[in-house]
């Protein structure tokens, strides 16, 4: 009995965590004003990065309205080779391993060759794997203490368990996409922070 309950709760939470998927997707396709609020996390993003020691940094391809991270990035690695010791830093864009179902980061850079993978999702063809130490993921939705509500696929859970050493790991997303009563489960791991159009959710202060 005590088995087919807890099968019985599992399968709510995920039913319901796939209505909140649908609401929150719904939502941000339909913001009136997202052009506004991705103009603003690309500043927040800017800001954010000055100072860090990264020089490799994982990102993604947007999709179902997600913000863009690419024109932010672009401008981060002009800027390394602009210091007055040039930097070089480069930008990987993920790349799906069908049977692991794990990503792995491949160099993106504006004009670079592109195939759409499995998932129709363009990434890069044919150019060097990286290893990212800072890893900029989308989030749909996010709550308090750092947690993400992705798609479900679980992708970058199978990725950041495989990375050694893990990279810190930044969530972007649009301030209406905060969940007020996500409840994470058991194997939900915090980013390190989270960053939207009004500053920097997470960490607290």
């Amino acid at each position: 009995m005590d088995k087919a309950h807890g099968e019985e709760r599992a399968g709510t939470a995920a039913f319901l965590k796939s209505q909140v998927r649908a609401a929150l997707i719904e939502q941000r396709l339909a913001m009136p004003d997202r052009l506004q609020r991705a103009d603003l996390l690309q500043r927040v993003m800017r800001f954010w990065l000055v100072g860090r020691p990264d020089t490799v940094i994982g990102a993604y391809w947007p999709i179902k309205g997600e913000f863009d991270p690419l024109p932010a990035l672009h401008r981060w690695k002009e800027d390394g080779e602009l210091m007055e010791e040039p930097q070089r830093r480069r930008i990987g864009l993920p790349v799906v391993d069908r049977e692991t179902k794990t990503l792995s980061f491949h160099v993106w850079y504006p004009g670079c060759p592109m195939e759409n993978d499995a998932y129709d999702i363009p990434k890069p063809k044919d150019t060097e794997l990286i290893v990212p130490t800072l890893l900029f993921v989308p989030c749909l939705g996010y709550s308090a203490g750092g947690y993400r509500l992705g798609y479900g696929g679980g992708f970058y859970d199978r990725t950041l368990a495989a990375l050694e050493p893990r990279p810190f790991t930044v969530g972007l997303g649009f301030a209406n996409g905060f969940v007020d009563d996500f409840e994470p489960e058991a194997h939900d791991v915090p980013l390190d922070a989270i960053l939207n159009d009004n500053g920097v959710v997470w960490p607290v202060g």
